[in-house]
């Protein structure tokens, strides 16, 4: 064989000819396997027409022409719906776990159930007890996701791996309405037990499902239209498809839809709590999740889905191990630590490669690609330290002011009430029109963005707590619901909250939404379900480091509380950005890395072919 065509065989290996190979030509509803021989995709990629008649663009056209989103197709939204319901049935869920723990029984009621002017109630066990179980909550669902993600990337993949997490979940949810059965919720110590035993459950499937419903829905378009292509306009302009912006708006519409769930769940379950009682808010929730495995079986067939392709974890951290010990930890971030453990570079320099590198070149660029993702995902603890107090701190401030009838952790839903608002202004005019100045709104802007509007949610709380300790007659014990019961609130309406649930919101488009396409977009693609993982599993760190805080979350030091997340936020968004905003100058670069043909089983792996 030619040395010409001996590099083109490597060139084919390593993901440079486009989507031939692995079994990606683009088709109308679903991929399917290319059937041509290596003389056909080198003439594919000398031509930039791919197999089924797709036209890709030069490099001068990738620097210049403008770029547009693609075509979402119905499948996608499906897999949004599944989405939505499950946040339906978590949001529905939890948005009555703070009344559920924080207060008694009212007077005279066995469900929990107050009426218009009642505060609903059941355990009593009081603002930090609450606030300890809720962050418990939120740091378990956010653990869990390490493990849903390697086992779908390693063992079941995404689909199987969905359908146990619903399983598992469902058993949780059970649990819960076993606490909140009228019976069992006027024994504290019975229903405290079945609940937490019922959020171990309830926490493992959230977590396994979140791992892996998120690249699921982007790899429905990204399996059948893998890269770049160029189409002209009715107008006559030429554009470039990018698949890049598609899988961002894809993910937009997706955040969307969770919050249609997220919006509807809290607001009916609040009012099924006021009125009714906890186990009809336990009861409605779990009815309503079944419907998810109905509408993926029924689909099943049509979904695109990666094979699970062994564990590629322990390869990643030998290879990254290998690496510090030939070059030191200190240069890690330098172009020349990860060019001298690619394994051709290892071959040519003499060296005896080892057994375990058997992959290829270009997924040791997608593991530098990865783990600087993982980087980035490690400033989120102190983001979602803000979001967090929209959970518990700032349920207890609503009811410390005036509710004229509404129950004190309906508020919370103004924020997604208020993503259900911006989320189409940013994704059909703000983005377009930024983008039509010439610049570029990067993931990493797009975060530090998110920082500063979390940032100012806090400013915002601790603002309000200072005028509630000003006028309530309870004074600097505003949030004594016994005291608020015999003096009154303070004449402040509940909906002074408004700007903190916004910017909340606001913040999780900019910085929520760019992680999770920051996850799939920059993971290697048989390590997507953990890197995912890993964008989640940082937020249990956020719980973690919320319990530091826990013993501000009590009167009169609540000013302080939120003084001191909001100075913590800003400092962490200005110093995110000097970090990270060399990555952010590489954006294109990482995004147009050659894919690698490394798999992870043993009788897939990469064989390397050289030039002799």
């Amino acid at each position: 064989m030619s040395t010409a065509a001996n590099v083109d065989l490597v060139e084919a290996a390593r993901g440079d000819v486009p989507a031939i190979e692995k079994g990606v030509g683009v088709a109308p509803e679903k991929p399917v396997a290319y059937k041509g021989d290596l003389s056909e995709a080198r003439a594919s990629a000398n031509s930039l027409t791919g197999p089924n008649g797709e036209e890709y663009p030069t490099d001068e056209e990738i620097s210049t022409l403008r770029r547009v989103h693609g075509k979402v197709d119905w499948l996608i939204y499906s897999i949004g719906i599944v989405e939505s319901v499950e946040r339906f049935a978590y949001y529905g869920t939890t948005a009555v776990f703070v009344n559920y723990l924080s207060y008694p029984l009212p007077p005279g009621s066995t469900t929990g159930a107050s009426g218009t002017h009642g505060q609903a109630g059941a355990l009593g066990l009081g603002q930090q007890t609450s606030t300890g179980l809720t962050l418990f909550n939120s740091f378990w669902s956010y653990l869990m996701p390490l493990l849903g993600g390697y086992l779908a990337d390693t063992y079941w993949g995404r689909f199987l791996t969905i359908q146990y997490a619903i399983w598992i979940a469902t058993l949780g949810h059970v649990l819960l309405i076993v606490a909140a059965i009228p019976s069992v919720i006027s024994n504290t110590s019975g229903a405290l037990a079945s609940f937490i035993i019922g959020l171990i459950f309830f926490g493992t499937g959230v977590g396994w499902f979140k791992a892996n419903i998120a690249p699921l829905i982007a790899e429905q378009y990204e399996m059948v239209h893998p890269r770049m292509t160029v189409k002209t306009l009715p107008t006559g302009e030429r554009v470039i498809v990018d698949p890049i912006l598609t899988i961002s708006r894809v993910y937009m519409r997706y955040y969307f839809l969770i919050n249609v769930g997220a919006l509807v769940g809290q607001v009916s379950m609040v009012y099924a709590e006021k009125y009714v009682g906890f186990w009809l808010s336990y009861l409605i929730p779990t009815l309503l999740f079944l419907l998810c495995p109905a509408i993926m079986l029924a689909l099943r067939s049509r979904y695109a889905k990666r094979a699970p392709t062994g564990s590629v974890l322990g390869k990643s951290f030998a290879l990254i191990g290998y690496g510090i010990r030939l070059n030191g930890l200190g240069n890690i971030k330098k172009d020349s630590f990860w060019q001298s453990i690619r394994p051709s570079e290892v071959t040519a320099s003499g060296e005896q490669k080892p057994a375990w590198m058997t992959f290829d070149d270009a997924w040791v660029d997608e593991v530098r690609r990865g783990l600087m993702a993982c980087t980035v995902f490690f400033w989120f603890p102190i983001f979602w330290l803000a979001y967090g107090q929209m959970t518990n701190n700032l349920i207890n401030q609503a009811a410390a002011m005036r509710l004229d009838g509404v129950p004190n952790d309906i508020i919370t839903n103004l924020n997604p009430f208020a993503l259900l608002i911006f989320i189409p202004i940013c994704d059909k005019f703000l983005y377009p029109a930024v983008a039509r100045t010439g610049f570029r709104l990067t993931p990493i802007k797009k975060i530090t963005i998110g920082f500063a509007c979390a940032t100012l949610s806090m400013v915002v709380a601790a603002v309000i707590q200072h005028f509630i300790y000003q006028r309530s007659p309870c004074g600097y014990n505003a949030s004594d619901i016994e005291c608020i019961r015999e003096n009154g609130p303070p004449q402040m309406s509940v909906w002074i909250q408004t700007p903190c649930y916004v910017l909340i919101a606001l913040s999780e488009i900019f910085a929520s939404i760019t992680g999770l396409e920051y996850a799939f977009t920059k993971a290697p693609k048989n390590m997507r379900g953990l890197v995912t993982g890993v964008y989640y599993f940082v937020l249990a760190f956020s719980s973690a480091l919320a319990n530091a805080f826990v013993g501000l979350a009590r009167d009169p030091l609540l000013i302080w509380l939120y003084t001191c997340v909001a100075c913590i936020s800003g400092v962490a968004g200005v110093t995110f950005w000097f970090c990270f905003r060399g990555v952010d100058k590489q954006e294109d670069e990482l995004n147009l890395l050659p894919e690698s043909t490394y798999q992870g089983r043993g009788e897939n792996e990469f064989e390397e072919k050289t030039v002799v």
